[in-house]
C-alpha cells in the first residue's frame, strides 16, 4: 500500500493528475477501510481519501462492536438463533422507519461479508458470551450471538503506520494510554479477589509499561482501535491500494451519461483529478461536524456535546446532493445518541465522555432533572436515555446522582471506581459533592425536596425490587448492564444511604449520524425519483441508517457499515467500466 501522509504532492511520491483507479473511497473510518479491503482483495486498484491526519474516524473511538446476525461465530454462543428471528426483531424494532429491502440485504449478505474478510485479511472477530439486543422485550431478540467484537491486536505489527491510527479518547485509557476493554476492566476490578484476574491484570500492565519505553501509548489495541488497526494492517500488503491523508474532496464529476467517473481532490501539497473507473464510495462519516446541518437537524444541541471524530463534516454529502442525491426520511431520529459528561482538559480542549454502561444503570444511582425528579429509566439503552433527556422537561442538563458506596464501586463517568483521586474532579466542577442530599441539591441548584423524594422512592424500590415509576431492570438487556453481584432483589436497583453524595452533569450527545443518503439494496445512492446515480455508492453513516434512527442492538452502525461495504464493492466491481473519462 502506498501511503501519502501529507497530501497529494507529498514526498512519498504524490498522486499525479489524471491517475486512474477502479474505486475511490471517500473516508478512512471503519466502513471506508472495509470497502477498500474488499476491493483490494478482489484485485481492484483502490484509492482511499481521508481529510484528517488519522485513519479510523469515530470507529477508532468506539467499542468496535459489529452487529451481524447469522455468522459462523453465532453458533459458539447461541446455536438456536436464526436469520428469521433477527428479521422478526428488526421488523418489530424498526418497522416502517426504514425500507425493509435494506434490512433484507443486510441480513442476507452479513454472514458472507464476515466470513470473507476474516478468511482473506487480518480482520478477526469473537462473539461475546452475553451481549443482548437493546430492546430485549421485543419478539426475535436474543441475548448473544449477533454482536461480534474485534480480537485484540498488536499495534507494533503496523510499524510506522501505527502513528496514523487515531488514538483513543484519553479518558477511556488508564496509566497514560493503556487501552482496556470490558474483559480487562472486570479483571482489574477483581485482581485482589482472583488469581486469574491478578495474572491477567499484571500481564497487560507489564506489557503497557514496556510499550511506553518505545511508544507514546500502549500498542495492545482493543475495541474500535483494534478493528481499525486490523483493517489498516489488511491493506498493507496490497500494492494496488493507496491511502491519501490530509486530503479533501472538492467535486464529483459525471460523464455525458450521468455516471460518476472522476473525483477532484485538494491538499496543502497539491491538487489532482483522479478517475474512478468502477465507482466512488462515500464513507465520510455523516454530517455531525457540519455547523449548518447540525443547526437544521439537531437544533439546540451544540457541537461541543458531540463525541464523534472531527472529520465528519458532511462535505461528501453536499457533493452527492449537488448531483441530485436525496436523504432518507421518516427515521425515529436523525442521529444516534448517548448521555455525555464534559470536562476541560489542561490543554483547553473539552473531553466528551459517553455514559454507555459503566455507571448510570448500576444500583445506587439515579438520574434527575432540575426539579430533582427522575424522568427516564436509567437502565434503558444510551440512545433511548438521551432521547428521553430531550423529551423531558428541565432535563438538559440532567444529573447522575450516586451515594458514596456506588461511587466507590462503579465510578462516575471520568471518575474511576475506588473512590480515590476525587480532588481534581471536585476542584474543576466535573464532580459535585454534598455531605447530605440537601447540600448536594443546593450546590447543583436543583430542588432539594424533589431530590429527597426521588432518593426515598429509589430506596423503597430497591427493597421490593420493583420500580413502579419507570420499570427499571425488567428486561434482559437492563439486567445485563446492572450488577447482579450486588446482591439486591433487582440488579439495577440499590439503596442510596451512604453519604457523602455525588453528582455529574449529563447532556444529550450525538454519537453518529442516522440520517444519510438514500440508497438501494446495492448501496447505490438514489435521486429524488428513486433512480440510482450510476457509479455512486454510500456506506457507513453516509448511508441513511437501515435502522431508521432506532438503536436496537450494539454495533448497529459498524455492522451494516461492514456488510454494505462488501455489497457496494461487489456491485461496483461487477459493473462495466465507464465508457469515457470526460464529464
Amino acid at each position: 500500500m502506498q501511503v501519502l501522509k501529507n497530501g497529494l504532492g507529498s514526498l512519498e511520491g504524490g498522486l499525479k493528475d489524471g491517475a486512474e483507479f477502479d474505486l475511490v473511497v471517500i473516508g478512512a473510518g471503519g466502513a471506508g477501510l472495509s470497502a477498500a479491503v474488499f476491493a483490494a482483495m478482489d484485485g481492484a486498484k483502490v484509492l482511499v481519501v481521508e481529510r484528517t491526519e488519522f485513519v479510523g474516524g469515530t470507529t477508532a473511538w468506539s467499542a468496535g462492536t459489529t452487529w451481524v446476525p447469522g455468522t459462523h461465530h453465532a453458533g459458539k454462543v447461541n446455536a438456536s438463533d436464526t436469520l428469521a428471528e433477527a428479521e422478526k426483531y428488526l421488523n418489530h424494532a424498526v418497522g416502517e422507519q426504514a425500507p425493509a429491502a435494506l434490512r433484507e440485504a443486510f441480513l442476507n449478505n452479513g454472514a458472507d461479508a464476515v466470513a470473507r474478510i476474516e478468511a482473506q485479511s487480518s480482520m478477526k472477530y469473537r462473539p461475546y458470551p452475553k451481549h443482548p439486543d437493546y430492546i430485549s422485550d421485543l419478539p426475535g431478540s436474543t441475548l448473544s450471538g449477533r454482536a461480534l467484537e474485534p480480537m485484540p491486536f498488536d499495534g507494533r505489527l503496523l510499524g510506522d503506520l501505527f502513528a496514523l491510527l487515531r488514538p483513543p479518547i484519553p479518558e477511556f485509557t488508564v496509566l497514560g494510554g493503556m487501552m482496556v476493554d470490558r474483559t480487562d476492566i472486570n479483571h482489574l476490578l477483581a485482581m485482589t479477589k482472583s488469581w486469574a484476574s491478578l495474572k491477567h491484570s499484571v500481564g497487560i500492565v507489564w506489557r503497557h509499561l514496556r510499550d511506553r519505553l518505545t511508544h507514546t501509548r500502549g500498542t495492545r489495541l482493543v475495541m474500535g482501535n483494534a478493528l481499525v488497526a486490523r483493517l489498516l494492517h489488511s491493506l498493507m500488503p496490497h500494492t494496488n491500494a493507496t491511502l491519501a491523508l490530509n486530503t479533501s474532496v472538492d467535486a464529483l464529476e459525471r460523464d455525458a451519461s450521468g455516471r460518476v467517473v472522476a473525483v477532484r481532490l485538494s491538499s496543502a501539497t497539491g491538487n489532482a483529478r483522479v478517475l474512478a473507473k468502477k465507482g466512488v464510495v462515500l464513507a465520510s462519516g455523516g454530517f455531525n461536524r457540519d455547523p449548518a446541518l447540525r443547526a437544521q437537524k439537531l437544533p439546540g444541541v451544540p457541537a461541543e456535546w458531540c463525541p464523534a471524530a472531527p472529520g465528519h463534516t458532511g462535505e461528501a454529502l453536499a457533493l452527492a446532493r449537488s448531483l441530485g442525491a436525496v436523504e432518507g426520511q421518516g427515521a425515529q431520529s436523525p442521529a444516534f445518541w448517548a448521555p455525555v459528561s464534559l470536562r476541560k482538559r489542561p490543554d483547553g480542549s473539552t473531553a466528551v465522555f459517553p455514559h454507555f454502561v459503566m455507571d448510570r444503570a448500576k444500583p445506587g444511582m439515579i438520574t434527575v432533572n432540575q426539579a430533582g425528579e427522575r424522568f427516564v429509566n436509567e437502565s434503558t439503552s444510551y440512545h433511548l436515555f438521551a432521547l428521553g433527556m430531550q423529551a423531558a422537561q428541565q432535563a438538559v442538563p440532567a444529573y447522575l446522582v450516586a451515594d458514596a458506596k456506588a461511587l466507590r464501586q462503579y465510578g462516575m463517568g471520568m471518575v474511576r471506581p475506588g473512590g480515590k483521586g476525587l480532588a481534581p474532579f471536585l476542584a474543576d466542577g466535573y464532580l459535585t459533592e454534598g455531605a447530605s442530599l440537601a447540600e448536594l441539591a443546593n450546590k447543583l441548584g436543583i430542588a432539594a425536596e424533589g431530590l429527597a423524594r426521588s432518593v426515598a422512592d429509589n430506596n423503597a424500590f430497591a427493597q421490593t425490587g420493583v420500580d413502579t415509576q419507570f420499570q427499571r431492570g425488567v428486561t434482559a438487556y437492563q439486567q445485563n448492564i446492572g450488577d447482579a453481584a450486588a446482591g439486591g432483589r433487582n440488579p439495577n436497583l440499590g439503596e442510596m444511604s451512604e453519604g457523602p453524595y455525588y453528582a455529574v452533569k449529563l447532556y444529550p450527545g450525538d454519537i453518529g449520524a442516522a440520517q444519510g443518503l438514500q440508497t438501494n439494496a446495492h448501496a447505490q445512492v438514489l435521486n429524488a425519483q428513486g433512480q440510482a446515480i450510476d457509479g455512486l455508492y454510500a456506506v457507513g453513516n453516509d448511508m441513511n441508517s437501515i435502522m431508521g434512527g432506532v438503536y436496537p442492538a450494539p454495533g448497529i452502525t459498524i455492522g451494516p457499515g461492514l456488510v454494505f461495504a462488501h455489497v457496494a464493492t461487489r456491485h461496483a466491481l461487477a459493473s462495466p467500466a465507464a465508457l469515457g473519462s470526460n464529464p
